[in-house]
This record gives C-alpha cells, structure tokens and sequence, in this order.
C-alpha cells in the first residue's frame, strides 16, 4: 500500500510521479456493491464523524474497445459511504439513465460525448447527430427525500438515498421542463435568512444566454425563481452566493457550433477562449436579500478562465471573490488521448481574489495561491460570509501544472499553510470539508476524500483531521474508482 504522508509545514516534496500510476485510474467500475462493510487499514474511523458521503464521477468509460475521448463523457456512477458509531458501510451504483441503458443493451456507444467522445464510423457516422446523452456524472445532492445525479445540461435523476436505486428522470415536482439545464454545482446556504437553503442555476446560452436562478428549501420546494438574460454566449460551471447576491463570472469564450454540427468535435471542443472580449462578473440579487426585485449589475472582470469558485462574502460596499483561475480555457483537442496529456503545456489553477467595489464598479484582483490547485471549499457553515480556512486538492510541486496529488489547508488571513501528500504513487480527488459539530472552531473537524492508490490499483478513502492535516484513517475501498468530480455530506 502506498505510505501517505502527513506534516504541518510548508516543506515541499520532490517526488515525481508515475504516469502509468496516474492513467491506470481510467478504469471501468467492474463492480456493484451494497452495504459493504469497511475496516480502517491504518488509524481509526472518527466516532463522531455521522453522516454519509455521497460522491458522483464518470464509471463508464469505455465500450466495445473504445475509450471515451474525455473522462468527462464517461456515465455517472454514485458511490455512498455511511459512518456511524466508528463504522463505514459501502455502496455504489450506476445510474441508470435512459442512455446508460442502451448502450449497456447494445454493448457499444449508441451517442456522442460534450467533450469529444464520437460514436464509431468518423464524422459521417456523427454527423448531424446533436443530441445530448444526459450521463449524470457531475455531482449528487440531497434535496427533499431524493437524491439529485447532477449533469448542467439536462434534468437531473432522481434516486433513492437508502440503495442508490435509479427512480428517474427529475423535474423538481414541476418545476423544470422536460430537458431543461439544472446545474451540477448548487451553493447551500448555511441560514443566512432564516433557514437553510439550496441555491442553484440553469443556463441557457446562445447570442443572448438567459439565467434561472433558484432557491430551494431543504424539503425541496421552490422558494425562489427569476430570469435574467445577458448579452453574449455564457459558460457557467460554477457561482458562488453572499446573503444579498448570485455571483457568476462569465468567461470570454466563443463557440462555433459547426465543428459540432458536421460530426468533427463534441461540443465543448467548439469552445474557445475570446480575446477580443472581456469577462464579467454578472451580479444577481437574491429574492430573499436587501436588493430584492433589483436588475442585476455587470462589472468588468479579470483575465482568464475559471471552472470553479471557492467562496465570496460582503464587505461594505464590495463584494469578494475567491476562484480558481487558468490562464487559458483547457482543452483535449480531437486526436488526443487523454492518458499521455502533458501537463506541462496545460494552464495550471491558480487562487485568486477578486474585490468588486459595487459604488465604482471596479475590480482588483490579488493572488492568494501560487500552487496549482483545484476543489477548493471552506467550511460549509461560512458559505457566502468571510472565511479564514480553505482547503483544496493541490499539484505535488511548488510551481506549474500536474496531476492533483496532495491536500492544502491555507489560512486566508496570515498565509500559513499545511500541506499532506498522497505522492508519489497516490492522486487525489475532491476534498470534503465535514465541521465536527461538538466543536466551535472554524477549522474544527474532517477532511474526506478518495484517492487513486497507484500501487494498488484501487481507491481509498482519506480522513484527515482538518486542523493540522494529521491522518485520522485510511480506508481501502474494494473496489476501483476512476479519478472523479464532485460530491456532498450529508449529515
């Protein structure tokens, strides 16, 4: 097994990886499992830790001999992981969507990927073909009785939390069309008004792209609902909330369907970065907040790409916003295999803060990180209000772009940090901030997350203690887990 490291300096490792390590991960999931106990292979599981993580990503990735050309075209697997008492009860399931069910039937891809993955006989064989396979692979939620699959495009699916049985296609008692997007990155907000709330999005781009913003009480029903539309073609992974707004950024990308139309590229290869605009940061107030009713404000922002936030906050008259930031919108080009990417020629994520003054409508940017990073959270009770913790999933080395291989915790007020590292064999996926609640400290409680464990071949599950980073348990999981998106706690 691979001996992970743990410290609570800033000290560096200079251990390089292995790419078979890292690419063996893109593996089909061979096995579904329920109620499977699991035993801590090293340290003890938190008796206080209670609850259940939920956690989506790409299981199918390949058919018939032919890989997906994007891991982000691969079917959405659930995998959920119970803690009481000390103990872990293991379960993971495809979700069945209609898709998912035609090609396991067919044996092969029967549609074409966003990210590029074509079905077989060249572009004549795609041409023409514009239909989205809803693969339910982005990130799952509970919401009400149900779990949520999410994927932005389209209605999520609906499952049942107990044994991750596939109800179907979900439109929110109503509340969505029939294929309407839904995003895969909701913000929950921790009670700023009252009562705990889930915010999310739909998108609908074009020319003009128009956003719905929603508000969702934890029964599930709809609190909130407004339409904005803004110039230009908006792509939106992620937002973040503060008690009076939804944040977006929108990033200055072109897209030329053609490509996509004629059977060359999937859809999301059609996206380009735009020089010639600029992005903006497209201010929403929420129903609920001090500026309801208001028309959203658009501010100029910074150079560069993000897929992801960390949090945002009010502060007098600004509004502050910490995202990730790439350099370039990144990109696997047809004829490309994902497994032998060169990271060094691909942007690396950098954390970056924005301060908007809302009076001059101005913004400054400062840098936080110099590491390449991604999955970056605070804890969940600090959603939308000024954090002094963050943690994310960060490269191994100091400087440049590679494989997620450690977990940083950065103190946003003094700059301290603490650093545990999976390398050289292990890579790391999102990290799950959990606030152990017999305790008032910020930064007070655990860090859950998989890892791809190199030797092994296989995932394990990582608690670590979210103070210091210490390793509280490692858990081998039974079977092999591809590297993954995202996922939730609940408690």
């Amino acid at each position: 097994m691979t001996k992970a490291r743990s410290n609570a300096s800033s000290t560096q490792s200079k251990l390089e990886f292995d790419r078979e390590d890292w690419a063996s991960a893109y593996v089909n999931v061979e096995k579904e499992l329920s109620q499977f106990p699991l035993k801590a292979k090293q340290g003890v599981i938190p008796p206080d830790l209670l609850g259940t993580l939920f956690r989506n990503g790409p299981g199918r990735l390949e058919r018939d001999g032919q890989i997906v050309h994007h891991p982000f075209d691969g079917d959405g697997m659930i995998a959920s992981i119970n803690f009481k008492n000390g103990q872990a009860i293991f379960s993971n399931k495809f979700v069945r969507t209609e898709a998912w069910l035609e090609e396991e039937a067919a044996g092969r891809f029967l549609y074409r990927g966003v990210f590029g993955t074509q079905k077989k006989g060249g572009p004549f064989a795609n041409a023409f073909d514009v239909r989205l396979k809803n693969i339910a692979n982005t990130n799952v939620i509970q919401l009400g009785g149900e779990l949520l699959a999410l994927w932005e495009a389209a209605n999520p699916y609906a499952l049942d939390p107990s044994n991750l049985k596939t109800h179907g296609v979900s439109t929110l008692n109503g509340t969505l069309l029939p294929g309407e997007a839904f995003s895969a990155h909701p913000r929950f907000d921790p009670g700023h008004h009252g009562e705990n709330r889930m915010v999310t999005y739909g998108v609908n781009t074009g020319p003009t792209s128009k956003i719905r913003l929603m508000e969702f009480a934890k029964t599930g029903a709809l609190l909130s609902d407004r339409n904005d539309s803004f110039k230009g073609f908006a792509f939106l992974h992620d937002f973040v909330i503060t008690p009076n707004w939804a944040v977006f950024l929108q990033n200055a990308i072109s897209f030329n369907p053609l490509p996509f139309v004629f059977g060359q590229k999937g859809a999301a290869q059609c996206l380009s970065s735009n020089s010639k605009n600029q992005s903006k940061f497209l201010l929403i107030p929420r129903d609920c907040g001090a500026f309801a009713g208001e028309k959203p404000r658009i501010i100029k922002g910074p150079k560069g790409f993000v897929f992801h936030h960390l949090n945002a906050f009010e502060k007098d008259n600004e509004i502050i916003v910490d995202s990730i930031y790439y350099k370039d919108f990144p990109s696997i080009g047809p004829g490309q295999d994902f497994r032998e990417i060169d990271f060094n020629l691909i942007p690396e994520g950098i954390l970056k803060r924005c301060s908007i003054n809302l009076k001059k409508e101005f913004v400054t940017t400062e840098e936080l990180s110099s590491q390449c990073c991604e999955f970056a959270t605070v804890n969940p009770y600090r959603e939308g209000l000024s954090a002094r913790f963050a943690w994310m999933a960060v490269a191994q080395k100091a400087k440049g772009n590679g494989p997620l291989q450690g977990i940083k915790k950065l103190d946003l007020l003094t700059g301290k940090k603490y650093l545990w590292s999976a390398a050289p064999r292990g890579f790391v996926s999102e990290p799950l901030m959990v606030p152990n609640k017999a305790s008032s400290g910020e930064d007070e409680g655990w860090i859950i997350f998989f890892t791809w464990n190199g030797e092994r071949r296989a995932t394990d599950l990582l608690i670590l203690n979210s103070v210091d980073l210490t390793e509280q348990a490692i858990i081998e999981l039974p079977i092999a887990i591809p590297h993954g998106l995202h996922g939730s706690w609940v408690s």
